[in-house]
């Protein structure tokens, strides 16, 4: 029976290696053949692509109403993704980082977090302020697809505060789905040019997803099969191992993406699923009911996820790379995070 479980969690491991693979490589070819930078592929596309189990687990735990797992999936995962998995990234190869990583997209991933922090502060979060986080994803997406030529090259924090404010993402929508219904009504010629150009790239990307999320149900479901086995505690197994197994997608999408050179990819990969897991998971979670959020959350861990968020702007920013040593300095102030939460 062991040895058995066991197997399914190398085929787990397996299936997120080799998928992994496969996503970087449709994704960067895809970003290669609309013309739009790796960065902003890996900001939204990969980052969503690599949150599913993420996506997955919290709307099964908001459904059986276990506000802790949400929270707790969340947040923890927001801070594997830095102290862990940039951490061992930057270790393997340095990565090289740009002025938008810092300046628009660093920024709104802090923003996120302030917000959830500020919004948590009454203990629940409510369907009204959850609503506001889909707001702010959809309005994210548009932000980066829509108006990049609009603001030549100052598309920056604060240009995306008024971009939502004004709902401007709103017309984006309406725009988007009339050009979709007038490009149904063109040519036929057209739309098999399209399709002959991207559906082998689109069949990767969606088949290697399938894989990323099949070989993390089954990771994460034997690694707790093994923690139970051996008398580790439920709450430090959801806080903890849950947390890092959620989050195996975007290790091995970055550590790839990185030894292959994608730097832009892996770095925006992390601050996308940072993004995402707020903005959508944890909105459309809190859609479905109320999340209450307890007291090491919001005094303890979110706290955290704000300052270690911190960190790897300042590290952005030093030269504009990730060095080795900021590395094992992301890897360090993880480890230290485990060491208190256990003592806690």
């Amino acid at each position: 029976m062991i040895t058995m479980n066991f197997l399914i969690l190398l085929l787990g491991l397996v299936f997120l290696v080799k998928g992994s693979d496969y996503f970087v490589k449709a994704a960067s070819t895809i970003a290669k053949k609309l013309g739009v930078s790796e960065f902003v592929i890996g900001l939204t596309l990969v980052a969503v692509g690599t949150s599913i189990p993420e996506l997955a687990s919290s709307i099964v735990a908001s459904i059986q109403q276990a506000s802790g797992i949400v929270i707790g999936n969340i947040v923890g995962s927001n801070i594997v993704n830095i102290g862990l998995i940039v951490g061992v990234a930057a270790f393997l190869s340095p990565m090289k980082t740009e002025v938008e990583m810092l300046k628009r997209d660093g920024y709104i991933m802090l923003f996120a977090a302030v917000l959830f922090f500020v919004f948590a502060l009454n203990g629940e979060l409510s369907m009204i302020e959850s609503g506001i986080f889909i707001l702010l994803y959809i309005a994210y997406v548009f932000f980066l697809f829509e108006e990049a030529e609009k603001y030549e090259g100052k598309l920056h924090f604060k240009e995306f505060i008024t971009y939502f404010f004004k709902f401007k993402y709103i017309n984006s929508a309406v725009q988007k789905i009339n050009g979709n219904r007038n490009r149904k009504s063109g040519s036929g010629n057209e739309n098999g040019r399209l399709e002959g150009g991207f559906g082998k790239d689109i069949l990767t990307l969606v088949l290697s997803c399938a894989a990323i999320v099949i070989g993390a149900k089954y990771f994460v479901d034997e690694s707790i099969f093994f923690a139970e086995l051996f008398g580790v505690p439920d709450t430090i197994i959801g806080t903890t191992l849950v947390a890092v197994g959620t989050s195996l997608p975007e290790l091995v999408v970055t550590v790839s993406a990185a030894r292959k050179g994608y730097g832009s990819i892996a770095l925006g990969n992390i601050i996308g699923s940072n993004i995402t897991n707020i903005f959508m998971i944890l909105g459309l979670s809190g859609l479905l009911y109320p999340i209450a959020v307890a007291e090491i959350s919001l005094f303890f861990t979110t706290p955290v996820m704000i300052i270690i968020s911190l960190i790897l702007l300042v590290f952005i920013s030093t030269g504009w790379e990730i060095k080795k040593w900021e590395g094992i300095a992301l890897m360090a102030f993880y480890a230290a995070f485990l060491a208190v939460l256990f003592y806690i």
